[in-house]
């Protein structure tokens, strides 16, 4: 369902094109890298911000929040991406 395209920092899920803001590309990618792993919020900030610990945790929610919103937008019938309280995330592909 999902195609990246690492160089030009695009993803295609669905063959429609998604367009998506540098964070939700990182954590994305981030989440592709390992399908099925749940990452801490602290995982993603790691591989998708300058200065991690400049941020928050609600700072993942929210740009997963989006993320969501944009894949249900794409098409997408169950959300991909699960919540893993108190954990992190995981995607379902």
């Amino acid at each position: 369902a999902f195609a990246i395209d690492r160089e030009g920092r695009r993803v295609r899920f669905r063959d429609a094109p998604l367009d998506l803001t540098r964070y939700e590309y990182a954590l994305l990618a981030a989440l592709l890298q390992r399908p099925g792993a749940i990452l801490s919020r602290a995982q993603l900030m790691e591989r998708g911000w300058d200065h991690a610990s400049d941020s928050a945790d609600r700072t993942v929610d929210t740009h997963v929040k989006t993320l969501r919103a944009k894949l249900r937008a794409a098409g997408a019938q169950d959300d991909p991406i699960r919540t893993h309280r108190g954990v992190g995330y995981a995607l379902d592909v």
